[in-house]
């Protein structure tokens, strides 16, 4: 099958890179598990020198690393039936025990409804001990009780990550290239990227301005900001001070490779999972609550999500921070990959760029349903 541009697509992520909403843009549609679409605009690296983006420019992928990582190997283990849907923090994670979160499940941290914090600085809190994290999560009181609200979390996955390291013996990087890179093929998806591939690598903000501001600590207060350009390095800073490889962010990769990924929550087209453990995905958990949440995703149902108009209720996806999308639509088997980098060379705030994401959605739909 050929793959070629939507020129109503590029066009418009093209008027959206001269507003400066993001440098640079890769988009790929694909149905039945081929690419039917795609295209790349604008530049990956704009300082300190111009880079074009091209269709296998690397992306920080930033949050999609929630789904696409730490859930897709939770997953494995629940249809291996080392982990359970109902098991209780207090019975795998000793920091847990005694504590508010003590009977928060596996299911309530990959639906987001554990009631904890949406983010805390742990490299502040942690005070340079990476292993002092877990701790630090346990004793944050929670938010709300389990189970009454979806707060969207980066906690539970930081969480779900340490405790996928914790029962396996092995660093979170190493799972993923065991268990999902190398059985897919995969050749240019990674957790800290070798230098030598900096130039082929969408750059991301200048210094950590970003969290800085939200945290509220200068820096003669906290010594390790980084203020170099952000580029082929993790930009969230948990994320970079745990190792650069962590349950909810890390990972990078092109297009190309997060559609393949992304392709294993289908159950037509998953090599990793049985057909029916794919209904996890667009099973609403968190029905009557203010999100409707799967295991691991957000559904399209949930009232203003990226999905827009176009996308069934059934569909779920995800954003990553740095400008990133991935929305899969299993009735019609399609997967919907944007990759931005809207945190470069981009004054604070970073631009919204939810209504581009669903106006994407909906020029690529167009686009699939026309060819019928």
């Amino acid at each position: 099958m050929s793959i070629s541009s939507v020129p109503q697509i590029t066009s418009f992520l093209s008027d959206r890179i001269a507003a400066h909403d993001f440098p640079s843009a890769v988009y790929l549609v694909a149905e039945n598990g081929q690419a039917v679409f795609a295209d790349a605009l604008g530049d990956a690296v704009v300082e300190p020198y111009r880079i074009a983006a091209k269709l296998n420019t690397i992306y920080d992928l930033a949050s999609l690393t929630k789904p696409l990582i730490t859930g897709l190997l939770c997953t494995i283990r629940i249809e291996r039936g080392e982990l359970r849907l109902e098991q209780q923090l207090s019975e795998l994670l000793r920091e847990f025990i005694g504590t508010d979160k003590a009977a928060v499940t596996i299911q309530q941290l990959l639906t987001h409804s554990s009631g904890m914090a949406a983010w805390r600085p742990l490299y502040v809190l942690a005070k340079g001990n990476r292993d002092d994290v877990l701790r630090i999560i346990a004793t944050e009181p929670l938010e709300c009780p389990p189970a009454t609200r979806v707060i969207y979390s980066d906690l539970n996955f930081i969480t779900l990550g340490i405790l996928l390291e914790r029962i396996s013996g092995k660093r979170l990087h190493q799972l993923g290239t065991d268990e999902i890179f190398r059985p897919l093929g995969l050749k240019e998806t990674y957790f800290n990227p070798e230098a030598a591939l900096q130039t082929g690598i969408a750059a991301s903000e200048l210094g950590n301005l970003f969290e800085q501001n939200t945290v509220g600590i200068s820096a003669s207060s906290y010594k390790d900001w980084r203020t170099r350009m952000i580029w082929g390095e993790v930009h969230d800073g948990n994320a970079n001070f745990l190792g650069g490889s962590a349950g909810h962010a890390g990972l990078f990769s092109t297009a190309a490779e997060t559609a393949q990924i992304a392709s294993q929550f289908l159950a037509s087209e998953s090599k990793l999972l049985a057909p029916e453990t794919c209904r996890l995905f667009n099973t609403n958990f968190t029905a009557g609550l203010n999100e409707a949440r799967s295991i691991a995703w957000q559904l399209a149902e949930t009232h203003l999500s990226t999905a827009g108009p176009s996308l069934p209720a059934s569909s779920f996806g995800h954003t990553g921070f740095t400008g990133t999308s991935c929305w899969i639509d299993p009735n019609n088997n399609r997967v919907f990959v944007l990759l931005t980098n809207r945190t470069h060379v981009r004054e604070l705030p970073f631009a919204n760029i939810n209504s581009v994401r669903r106006q994407f959605h909906t020029l690529a739909v167009a686009a699939l349903d026309s060819r019928k």
